[in-house]
């Protein structure tokens, strides 16, 4: 059910439990930051509560054929992540219709798997062991990294008023078979994404359970962090220092020097990574 919201159990002992939530954290996570961008109207999100946590739920909204298309794409993003396929979610904003390699803000899921079940890594410093990670930890980090994204997101300069979203899946191509698509998704015709404007790189937070890690990236145009507190980003464990993203149109030596922080990292050009489908 796209619209529950993240309920914690007492205790995560299996991977399904912990694959569930992961999926409702990533519902929210998605929810939280297309409301709060103001992409789709009121209508088309219900309201739920995570612990004390008041949150919107994007839903299908007859009115609204664009929230529709994403609850799609998410269920899309699940079937991949359950079959272990699944290596980054980049859910990207832009303005021309014509040109949707040209974006103007992203956010980065990334998927890493161990013999334990999907792990979404993001290189942490301080990664946990498999034992000490209790639900109360997996809860504590979860309602930081929603209460973080809420403060962010109504911290950045505003979108422009006509925008449009798309979603690119990479894979880990070893293990995903040639043909494999996900249901509302195909093959993607260009690998890359490029900024316009200067971009800079956010690490929001994460979140660990005994099975998974789960970390946000944001990647938006520099202007838009004008008014933003840099302590925002420096509450918890989890928080780092801001980063410049070496990618914006129009400079070949920038596309060419993409690093791990980049739209779209440099293991994209790696021909044991050609695998990215696409929705628009």
């Amino acid at each position: 059910n796209f619209q529950s919201a993240v309920v914690f159990p007492k205790k995560i002992a299996t991977e399904q439990q912990s694959l569930m939530l992961v999926k409702r954290l990533l519902a929210v996570a998605v929810s939280c930051i297309t409301y709060l961008r103001g992409i789709f109207p009121e209508s088309a999100y219900g309201t739920r509560y995570m612990d004390d946590v008041c949150v919107k739920i994007l839903r299908e909204d007859k009115n609204c054929p664009g929230s529709t298309q994403l609850v799609k794409w998410m269920l899309g993003c699940y079937d991949a992540l359950q079959k272990k396929y699944l290596r980054q979610i980049v859910l990207a904003v832009y303005t021309q219709l014509e040109d949707p390699e040209t974006v103007t803000e992203c956010y980065h899921f990334k998927f890493k798997y161990t013999h334990n079940g999907p792990l979404l890594d993001f290189s942490s410093k301080d990664k946990k062991s498999d034992s000490t990670i209790t639900c109360a930890d997996t809860k504590k980090a979860s309602i930081l990294l929603i209460r973080k994204i809420y403060v962010l997101m109504q911290n950045l300069g505003p979108l422009p008023s006509d925008v449009c979203l798309t979603m690119k899946l990479l894979y880990y191509d070893e293990v995903t078979p040639p043909d494999y698509q996900p249901p509302g998704f195909k093959e993607a015709k260009d690998e890359g994404l490029l900024f316009n404007m200067e971009p800079i790189h956010l690490n929001v937070g994460e979140v660990p359970t005994p099975f998974h890690l789960l970390k946000l990236k944001i990647t938006t145009e520099k202007q838009r962090m004008e008014y933003v507190d840099k302590n925002i980003l420096k509450q918890g464990e989890t928080a780092e220092p801001l980063q410049v993203c070496g990618v914006s149109k129009g400079d070949p030596k920038e596309n060419q020097d993409m690093n791990e922080d980049s739209v779209l990292d440099n293991e994209v050009e790696d021909k044991n990574h050609v695998n990215i489908s696409e929705a628009q």
